[in-house]
């Protein structure tokens, strides 16, 4: 299908900056002016209009609201659009992929993001590349249903499962990585996708859901951790979940204190304990060692391969749904976006 629609929407980030021509410095430049910066947006065949943040914000400083902000955009413009590219940093891409493949409930069209690791202006950059192959991506379909009705992120020739990324380079234009996950579509030549990795057009009624729970905290497990420590972050007030980064396949320490704190966390708090590896890739087996089975005792969900992103951002989801304890254990423990493998 050509002549799609796409709306192109710039949050902030290096890609939407150029070198002032007085000073030198890296400005952001007026997005509603890209065509400027990337004239071979003109041939390709499909309408694109932008919109942007009314103040672009550095990827550091996103939080949960700017995330609903980018849902209610959708919302707002998913009647009259073929498909959404959002530019984004990249240092936190991965939480926003993530957290907008929640929040989007059945989603039926290409949501991509992309971003750069040098500016647009800059004479190397990776960021024309990027927008023009995800425009492609999210304008491509067949026999009219899109190829790609999900949430990901296309960087450098790959378009991955965006709640199965993480950002694995802080330096290479390569700079994110899918390690449980292989990539979705793969540009060359030719765009070339994997069908049978993407997953199946909804057929529900699309709906966003804006309420996240923010009292959620990442934890990663280390030989230094003490039980002032723990003691100590279990009873932050108001705190709902813990993501819990373990050793290998899930294992964690066995010592008394540590054991206990967390079952009191989840059996008097109400706390919810995340078991998720802190290795890149892989996937916690509890049972495969005592240190695991003695941590999923105390009561922990399995995150299974979950990256720490998508853990995070799926428990802020699930907790906003108000689900009662059992509910929400059998939903966090299956796939309901294909952010774990089953």
């Amino acid at each position: 299908m050509s002549n799609n629609k796409i709306l192109l929407i710039y949050t902030g980030g290096t890609i939407g900056m150029h070198k002032d021509a007085e000073t030198g410095a890296l400005v952001p430049f007026d997005f509603s002016k890209i065509l400027e910066q990337i004239p071979e947006l003109k041939l390709i065949d499909k309408q694109i209009d932008t919109i942007s943040f009314e103040k672009p914000v550095d990827s550091s400083n996103i939080q949960p609201r700017h995330w609903i902000k980018l849902a209610e955009i959708i919302e707002q413009n998913y009647d009259h659009y073929d498909g959404f590219v959002i530019l984004h940093g990249s240092d936190t891409m991965a939480y926003t992929a993530s957290a907008l493949s929640f929040m989007l409930e059945n989603l039926s069209k290409p949501v991509i993001l992309t971003g750069s690791q040098l500016p647009i202006g800059d004479l190397r950059t990776d960021a024309k590349e990027n927008i023009i192959t995800s425009i492609e991506i999210a304008g491509s379909y067949e026999n009219g249903k899109p190829l790609v009705p999900e949430v990901g992120i296309y960087f450098e020739f790959k378009l991955l499962r965006g709640n199965r990324t993480v950002k694995s380079s802080a330096e290479h234009f390569n700079a994110f990585d899918s390690p449980n996950y292989a990539p979705l579509a793969q540009s060359g030549v030719h765009l070339k996708f994997f069908k049978h990795r993407i997953l199946p057009v909804s057929q529900g009624i699309f709906s966003i859901h804006k309420k996240l729970e923010e009292n959620v905290i990442v934890l990663k497990v280390h030989p230094a951790l003490t039980k002032a420590q723990l003691s100590y972050i279990i009873n932050i007030p108001g705190l709902k979940a813990v993501i819990l980064e373990t050793y290998g396949s899930g294992n964690s320490l066995t010592a008394d204190w540590f054991l206990g704190l967390l079952k009191q966390a989840v059996t008097e708090k109400g706390i919810h304990i995340v078991n998720i590896t802190q290795c890149l890739s892989g996937s916690i087996s509890p049972d495969k060692y005592e240190t695991g089975r003695k941590l999923m005792e105390t009561g922990a969900l399995n995150g299974k391969d979950l990256t720490t992103e998508a853990a995070l951002t799926k428990m802020m989801y699930l907790l906003g749904k108000n689900l009662s304890k059992k509910a929400l254990k059998q939903a966090f423990e299956r796939s309901i976006r294909g952010e774990m493998s089953v």
